[in-house]
């Protein structure tokens, strides 16, 4: 029998066999960021700017404490985000920098409007993707789970788009799947759910319905075991991604045989 292809997330001009996106803040300590990462199986990292330590960059300097050297190091696709930045312009600084610094044009664009619940800004949003794509950035940016600002930003160039399923943060899971179905339904670039995920049920639901992928942070790194919920919302999104590509059965109101009904006695009329 041939084997299957590999089934791999595209974004842009990158590619990743993970459908797993993992953020680096909140966790105790480096050591156990690192074997969070680990057990999570996760290709592309996120990372705030504000975060990056320069002097694990140098030549050399493989950044023996360093979350950031560990991630060179190690392999790791680096998505900078522009998290904290509540103005187009801050947006835009923040990701230049990031480019310079770390030397990818990938960037989790992340344009906030309010301090309280986070949302992200939709107007500043669109402005600063505009922009990035212009100078050539690979942009993800987070963004409500509402169908029309994806498309606009697909339209735009955006490399991905990344709906929030609820508050950063709050672990209360998908809160809108008709939206997200309507998303899903029109978008010809991946999405990837951003924000809300608590556990890995979540993560699994938002990939059976056929999201692309899916980014976390809170979900592991405040778990009372994170680096085992690292390793449960691994295989939740590999259990989800293989549900959806296997295609679940039909809902039905009324129970159906599990097996066949020949040669039952009663089954048959004489």
């Amino acid at each position: 029998m041939e084997a299957p292809q590999e089934d791999r997330i595209a974004v842009g001009r990158y590619s990743f066999r993970s459908r797993l996106f993992v953020g680096t803040g909140k966790y105790r300590d480096a050591q156990e960021t690192r074997e969070a990462l680990a057990a999570s199986g996760a290709e592309v990292v996120t990372l705030a700017v504000r975060r990056v330590d320069l002097g694990a960059l140098r030549p050399g300097a493989a950044g023996e404490g360093s979350i950031v050297g560990h991630l060179v190091s190690s392999g790791y696709a680096i998505l900078p985000n522009t998290a904290g930045c509540y103005s187009t312009e801050d947006a835009l600084r923040t990701a230049r920098l990031a480019r310079e610094m770390l030397g990818t044009d990938l960037v989790k664009l992340e344009v906030i409007g309010d301090p309280k619940t986070l949302f992200p800004d939709v107007v500043a949003t669109l402005e600063a993707a505009r922009v990035l794509v212009k100078e050539g950035f690979t942009v993800l940016p987070y963004i409500t789970d509402d169908p029309i600002s994806c498309k606009k930003l697909e339209d735009i160039g955006c490399a991905a788009v990344m709906p929030l399923a609820a508050p950063i943060g709050s672990g209360l899971g998908i809160r809108n799947p008709y939206n997200l179905e309507i998303i899903l339904e029109h978008a010809k670039v991946p999405v990837i759910v951003d924000a809300g995920v608590g556990t890995a049920s979540d993560a699994a639901i938002a990939m059976e319905m056929g999201c692309h992928g899916v980014l976390m942070n809170t979900a592991i790194a405040g778990a009372r075991e994170p680096v085992r919920m690292a390793r449960a919302m691994k295989l939740a999104v590999e259990a989800g991604r293989d549900a959806y590509l296997a295609g679940r059965i039909p809902k039905r109101l009324y129970a159906t045989a599990s097996s066949p009904l020949e040669g039952v006695i009663g089954s048959t009329k004489s």
